[in-house]
C-alpha cells in the first residue's frame, strides 16, 4: 500500500518548481517535478503536478496524472475539463468530448467546456448541441466570458452543419463582446514591429552576422545534436501543419508553441521602461548566451532528436535574433491568402494573445504591419527564410513536404506524408484538424462571407495588399 503523501511541503515545492520554469531551468523543474510526483494519492497534488508538466509542454504525463487524480475524484468537474485538455492535446478526441460532456452535466455554467467540445469534431445536423446552446442564451448569461465562449461555440457548430450566416453572426457577436472586454490598442503593436525593423536594418543585420559567424561550433544551436527548426507566420495559417510534417520524421520531434525564445531574450536584455527599450536593447545582447540558453531550455524538455521544431507563429517579431545567435538554424515561414488568413483567425477563439484578432480594423492593422516586417526580414535575410504557402501545400502535400523536409536537411523519408497518424501532442487550435488527411475545404472560405468581412478587405486593399480576385 503507498503511503499517503505529505502535502505540508507542497506550496514551497511548487514555488520552487514554478521559478524553475521561469528562469528557463526546465531541467530543474523536471527533475522536482519527478521527485515530488513518488507517491502522491492526493487529487488536489497530482493537478498541481498535472498542470506543471502542461506548462512544460509534456502532456503524455499531464494527461497520465490527470487521470489518476480521476481516478481519486472521478466527479470533479475542474479536473475533468482539464483532463479533457490533455486529451485534446494528444488526439484523443472521443475521450475528450466524453469528459466535456461530463463536465456540462456537473456544471452547467462552464461555459468553455462549450466551446472546446465544438471545437473537437466535425458536428452535423443530426450530432450537434446548437439547440441546447441557443436556449442557454436565450434565457441569459450573466457572465460575459461564457456568453463569448457560447458564441464561438455556435459558430463552429453552424458553420459544421453548412449555416454560413448563422455561423458568422454569432461569431460577429461573440468578438464584439469579447473586444468590448479588452483594453487594447493594435497601434502599439504596429509600432513594436515598425521598431523592430529600424532597430534591425540591413547594417545591423550584417553586423550581428558577422559575429555570428565567429561563434564557436560548440554553442551553435544548430551544430551536432540540436538543430532548430523556427516555423512562424501569424496564426491558422499551417504552421502546425508543417510542423507535423517535419516530426514525422525519423530525426524530428517537436517542442509545439513555446516562450522560451522571447523569455530567453527578455532576460538577457535585462530591465526596460517600456516595449521600445527593450527592442533596442535586445539588439545589444550576448547572442552566444541566447544560444546556449535556449539550447538549455529546449533539450531540458526531454526531446534527443537531431532536428527540433518551435512552431511558435509570433517568431516572426525575432527572426534578427534567431540569424545572430543560431545562424545555422532553419527558418520557415507559412502565407496563407490573406483574407483566408485573417478570418480563419478572426472565428478562432484564443485563450491567451492574439488581442488584435476580435476586431476587424485591428485585425487588418496587425496583418499589414506584420507583412511589412516579413517583408523587411526577407531583404536583410536574403536566401534564409522558406516561404510555404498554405494553398500550394494542401493542395500539393508530397512536392512541397519535399521542399520543407530538403530545407530542414534531412534526408527523404515517406512517413512525413502520413502527418495526421502522428501520436505527438499537438496543443494548437488545430489540434483536431491536424489528427485528419489533408483537406482543402478551409481554402477561399472567407468567400461564404465577403459582405461581413467588407471592411477588412476594404482596409487591406487601401493599404496596397494584394487579395486577388476580390468581388466587394
Amino acid at each position: 500500500m503507498i503511503a499517503p503523501y505529505k502535502a505540508e511541503p507542497m506550496p514551497n515545492r511548487l514555488k520552487e518548481i514554478d521559478s524553475a520554469i521561469s528562469a528557463g531551468d526546465i531541467v530543474r523543474a523536471r527533475a522536482l517535478l519527478g521527485a515530488l510526483d513518488l507517491g502522491a494519492t492526493d487529487a488536489v497534488i497530482l493537478q498541481a503536478f498535472a498542470e506543471r508538466y502542461v506548462q512544460l509542454g509534456l502532456f503524455g504525463a499531464a494527461g497520465s496524472l490527470y487521470q489518476r487524480a480521476l481516478v481519486l475524484a472521478p466527479d470533479d468537474a475542474g479536473l475533468l475539463y482539464n483532463a479533457a485538455t490533455a486529451a485534446i492535446a494528444l488526439g484523443r478526441m472521443p475521450e475528450a468530448q466524453a469528459m466535456l460532456d461530463r463536465v456540462i452535466a456537473l456544471n452547467p455554467s462552464d461555459y468553455d467546456a462549450y466551446y472546446n467540445r465544438a471545437t473537437v469534431k466535425r458536428w452535423t445536423e443530426a450530432d450537434n448541441h446548437i439547440d441546447a446552446m441557443e436556449q442557454l442564451l436565450k434565457a441569459g448569461i450573466p457572465d460575459h466570458k461564457g456568453a463569448v465562449q457560447l458564441f464561438y461555440a455556435l459558430a463552429k457548430e453552424y458553420e459544421d452543419i453548412g449555416k454560413p450566416e448563422q455561423s458568422f453572426g454569432h461569431l460577429v457577436r461573440g468578438a464584439n463582446l469579447r473586444a468590448s472586454m479588452m483594453r487594447y490598442d493594435v497601434a502599439h503593436d504596429v509600432k513594436t514591429m515598425a521598431k523592430i525593423a529600424e532597430v534591425f536594418s540591413a547594417d545591423v543585420m550584417h553586423t550581428l552576422r558577422t559575429k555570428s559567424a565567429q561563434i564557436p561550433h560548440s554553442v551553435q544551436s544548430g551544430e551536432g545534436a540540436c538543430f532548430p527548426v523556427f516555423i512562424v507566420g501569424l496564426p491558422r495559417t499551417g504552421t502546425t501543419l508543417v510542423d507535423r510534417i517535419i516530426t514525422s520524421h525519423s530525426e524530428g520531434e517537436g517542442l509545439g508553441e513555446i516562450a522560451d525564445l522571447a523569455s530567453a531574450i527578455v532576460r538577457l536584455s535585462g530591465p526596460v521602461s517600456d516595449r521600445m527599450e527593450l527592442i533596442e536593447k535586445s539588439a545589444e545582447i550576448d547572442f552566444v548566451s541566447l544560444s546556449e540558453q535556449y539550447k538549455a531550455s529546449t533539450r531540458g524538455r526531454g526531446f534527443e532528436a537531431r532536428v527540433l521544431t518551435d512552431k511558435t507563429p509570433a517568431n516572426f517579431l525575432y527572426l534578427g535574433h534567431i540569424a545572430a545567435a543560431m545562424p545555422q538554424a532553419k527558418i520557415i515561414h507559412l502565407m496563407r491568402h490573406p483574407l483566408d488568413t485573417c478570418f480563419a483567425i478572426y472565428k478562432t477563439l484564443f485563450r491567451m494573445g492574439y488581442p488584435y484578432s476580435y476586431r476587424l480594423d485591428h485585425l487588418a492593422d496587425y496583418y499589414i504591419a506584420y507583412r511589412k516586417l516579413m517583408a523587411h526580414w526577407h531583404k536583410v535575410m536574403p536566401g534564409q527564410i522558406l516561404d510555404v504557402s498554405y494553398e500550394n501545400l494542401v493542395m500539393d502535400v508530397a512536392g512541397e513536404s519535399r521542399r520543407i523536409i530538403d530545407h530542414c536537411g534531412l534526408a527523404w523519408e515517406d512517413s512525413v506524408l502520413d502527418f495526421h497518424k502522428n501520436t505527438s501532442a499537438s496543443a494548437t487550435a488545430s489540434a483536431a484538424q491536424v489528427r485528419q488527411p489533408v483537406y482543402t475545404s478551409s481554402v477561399g472560405r472567407w468567400r461564404e462571407h465577403a459582405e461581413g468581412l467588407a471592411p477588412l478587405i476594404g482596409r487591406l486593399r487601401d493599404a496596397g495588399v494584394d487579395l486577388g480576385e476580390v468581388v466587394a
